[in-house]
């Protein structure tokens, strides 16, 4: 039986690769930040499918992570056929921001550990002359969205690139390149996407099964469905002028909308912060009325006692 292993194949995409590969019979191997989360699939999907399921708890911004997951595929008792990189997360930071730590931690999730990880499984893979190698990027990779599209356009070229590498290994490396899918993708990177036509979506499992069935032909890139076909077409022989002057639209687009939700979360905390100070002077106003009758009650009972003892006297 065949070992698959998927990196982010908790969630969005990467849930349902594996999924999808459970249910054909394949073993298992989830790498992912959330042990909980992982371990639920995990015994969700041995009482579905009876496969084996292995959990690596990993983040793949930090190296030794990477040299672990690395070290895991190219373990030859254990061989991994098919290897999905898949990992990674929606990127808002602008190119001119000062602070560049979200676009580092991109960078090593979704360029660097995509390296190490792919050239770990082609020289296991080679080395038996069999085996799959996926690699997530974007249609985001045509246009230019900010580094998020420079990002996936490596990850479209580093792909191609090894894909020739590999010619007459038996093995084979393909980029999926997916649109606007129905997955927790979006609400997680904060993007909203309620006001999107249903023509541009992609159904999760039917992006998954065009992929396996792409990967399994030995195709390069993977592009789901005929309309997305026909936009990337557009976009990649079409006008250069045109895709830069589409690209800020939609970039610019995200931004606002980010923007205005930075300031509603700013306008709510500013709010909570102003419902606690008045919580605190009315708990400061009650304690102090609260002692003031508390003194006064004393003052009162010392002068009774007083005036009782007067009159024994």
């Amino acid at each position: 039986m065949a070992t698959a292993l998927v990196t982010g194949g908790t969630a969005g995409i990467g849930h349902a690769f594996v999924q999808a590969l459970a249910a054909r019979g394949d073993d298992l191997v989830i790498v992912a930040r959330n042990t909980a989360r992982m371990q639920a699939l995990a015994d969700e999907l041995g009482g579905d499918y009876g496969v084996q399921v292995e959990c690596i708890t990993a983040d793949l911004s930090r190296r030794d992570d990477v040299d672990r997951v690395a070290a895991r595929i190219e373990d030859p008792d254990r061989p991994i056929e098919l290897l999905v990189n898949n990992a990674g997360f929606g990127l808002h930071s602008r190119l001119l921001d000062p602070d560049v730590e979200q676009h580092r931690l991109a960078i090593d999730v979704m360029c660097f550990a995509v390296l190490v990880l792919s050239g770990a499984a082609a020289r296991a893979m080679t080395a038996r002359g069999h085996g799959r190698i996926i690699n997530v990027s974007s249609t985001s990779a045509w246009i230019m969205a900010g580094n998020y599209s420079a990002i996936k356009a490596w990850v479209l070229r580093y792909t191609e690139s090894l894909a020739v590498e590999l010619r007459g290994t038996g093995v084979t490396a393909t980029a999926l390149c997916p649109g606007w899918v129905h997955t927790e993708f979006h609400d997680r990177a904060g993007i909203s996407a309620t006001n999107l036509p249903d023509i541009v979506w992609i159904p999760a499992d039917q992006l998954v099964r065009e992929c396996l069935r792409d990967a399994e032909a030995g195709k390069v890139i993977s592009i789901p469905t005929l309309k997305w076909k026909v936009a990337i077409a557009v976009a990649q022989y079409g006008p250069r002028s045109f895709v830069r002057w589409f690209s800020g639209k939609l970039s610019s687009s995200r931004h606002e909308q980010k923007d205005r939700q930075k300031a509603r979360m700013a306008e709510r905390v500013q709010t909570v912060a102003q419902m606690a100070s008045d919580s605190v002077h009315l708990a400061a106003e009650t304690t102090r009325h609260a002692a003031e009758s508390t003194r006064q009650r004393v003052t009162t009972a010392l002068h009774r006692e007083g005036g009782d003892s007067g009159s024994q006297a």
